[in-house]
């Protein structure tokens, strides 16, 4: 695939962010047209084409927004920016438009602390990929975001993860045989459920209780990658580059409460990885 071809696959994506951040579908057009000319003015390598746009992207939504307004200077930590190694979500779909009310709201936080927010509440980045954009660090990053959330009215238990932290915390202690962290992340009343496409593969039909849901875990899920199912933060067992199995999270106030086991070819075939790589 030629750079023209990577681009247009990547444009959608870079388009999502740009407008959701600068609240203006014309300007996010515009922003994504310049980092098309960096590109094809650039004569350095790019290992990770997605990340280096990302990266690029985001830094003139920066500019566009700190002309627009004039903002004072924010304490942050500075470090080298490193654009390239940074991983996207792919294949974000462009949230609805953002309301009135709080796109009010979000004309009155600084360029970092609006970039933060947006890509870390509204896409799901990890705030080591936001600190890579802002050119800060990871507790930075974390910062901003929420001094933003505060400001915009949405604040969050600091011991409240997000749905895709929970996800992604669950697997982790799975890995690691973690079983009183399991136990931890999982409801009282957990359950999992297997579809018959899945449970042909060999998952069980149905778990109930905390308990036993963490100890099914306990230990597993080492072929398990994290992905976006339909849209929404999971994960799925991969087996020669292919999505096989999918585990689809009901997550309630930070605790997994349902894990629903899918198969179904339609859904595996739109299995899209939440950490850029090629399964392949």
């Amino acid at each position: 695939m030629d750079s023209t071809e990577a681009f247009e696959a990547e444009r959608p994506r870079l388009v999502a962010l740009a407008t959701r951040v600068l609240g203006d579908p014309n300007e996010a057009h515009d922003i994504v047209q310049q980092a098309w000319l960096r590109l094809h003015g650039t004569d350095a390598a790019i290992d990770n084409l997605p990340g280096w746009l990302t990266t690029v992207t985001t830094r003139l939504c920066l500019d566009r927004l700190r002309r627009r307004t004039p903002q004072p200077v924010e304490e942050i930590d500075q470090v080298e920016p490193t654009g390239s190694s940074i991983d996207p979500v792919e294949e974000v779909a462009l949230a609805d438009t953002v309301g009135i009310a709080l796109q009010v709201v979000l004309d009155r936080l600084t360029p970092n602390e609006r970039v933060a927010f947006v890509m870390h509440d509204s896409f799901g980045f990890e705030f080591s990929t936001i600190a890579a954009a802002l050119g800060t660090t990871a507790t930075a990053a974390r910062k901003l975001a929420s001094r933003a959330r505060a400001k915009v009215g949405q604040p969050r238990a600091e011991d409240q993860l997000a749905d895709w932290e929970v996800v992604d915390a669950f697997m982790a202690a799975a890995r690691q045989g973690d079983f009183t962290r399991l136990v931890e992340l999982l409801a009282p009343q957990a359950v999992v459920v297997g579809d018959e496409q899945a449970v042909a593969t060999g998952t069980p039909e149905r778990i109930e209780g905390r308990q036993d849901v963490a100890a099914f875990f306990n230990g597993a899920a080492s072929a398990a990658l994290p992905v976006l199912v339909e849209g929404r933060p999971g994960s799925a067992w991969f087996h020669r580059g292919e999505a096989r199995v999918v585990f689809d999270f009901t997550v309630t106030d930070g605790q997994v409460e349902r894990i629903d086991f899918r198969a179904a070819p339609d859904l595996l075939s739109q299995v899209v990885r939440r950490d850029g790589a090629d399964p392949r």
